[in-house]
């Protein structure tokens, strides 16, 4: 879904001449379609998020506010699993195992998303900087709620990227997901991004953690977005 720019701006409680800037000057995801400039609402939320911004009206809203309360990084990371020592030239593949792996797909569903995640453009890795990326298919579909995936990559290597690099730091870091629907897709872009603004992941893997003590970050991350709706409740 596409947003207009006063949209965009009214999402964010800002004038229209801030978000030129942010176009600018701040890399801001857009695209110029006859003389008038549109905005994907995931890009957008995964440009956001990176930033701390938060939005203030209904254009970028999660579209299924319930998700965020049962949607749980550590069973999805569980289910997808954490690849060390990882080659570039093995991430694709790794992609389909990934994939393959999760509950509650059909096998036609399955080779559905290996052939689309091998095919050209078929990933879109969404850099965040510090050396992460934030993979996904390019195209989305409707997989169940009880389905979808986190993988944690760590490479041997820098990934070579055609998309825009965030920082000067080579993308050795990948958390991989596959959203179990649309709607979700925003949810676990902003969730994803949010975790590595912590900056715990970040630093357990510095220190060499194993995968049980990157499963228990990812599980206090949970337990923090838990409390946080529960606070959200209280004060509305």
């Amino acid at each position: 879904m596409y947003l207009n720019l006063i949209q965009l701006a009214e999402s964010f409680g800002v004038s229209e001449k801030v978000v030129e800037g942010w176009i600018r000057d701040e890399g801001l995801p857009h695209t110029p379609d006859r003389r008038v400039l549109l905005f994907d609402r995931a890009q957008v939320a995964q440009w956001a998020a990176t930033r701390g911004l938060a939005t203030k009206a209904g254009f970028l809203a999660t579209e299924n506010p319930g998700l965020s309360a049962t949607l749980r990084l550590a069973q999805l990371l569980h289910t997808g699993g954490i690849f060390r020592g990882v080659a570039a030239a093995e991430v694709t593949e790794v992609f389909v195992r990934v994939a393959s792996a999760m509950h509650g797909v059909t096998a036609p569903v399955r080779d559905l998303l290996g052939q689309r995640l091998r095919a050209p453009g078929g990933v879109t890795y969404a850099p965040v900087g510090g050396g992460f990326a934030l993979p996904h298919p390019a195209t989305r579909i409707t997989l169940g709620r009880d389905s979808g995936t986190v993988a944690l990559i760590l490479l041997t290597e820098g990934l070579s990227l055609t998309e825009p690099r965030v920082d000067a730091v080579a993308v050795t870091r990948l958390l991989f997901f596959i959203a179990p629907s649309p709607r979700a897709h925003l949810d676990m872009v902003g969730r994803l991004s949010r975790l590595l603004l912590g900056g715990t992941l970040n630093a357990c893997l510095e220190r060499g953690a194993s995968d049980a003590g990157i499963l228990q970050v990812v599980e206090a991350a949970d337990a923090t977005a838990t409390e946080v709706k529960k606070q959200e409740g209280r004060v509305q």
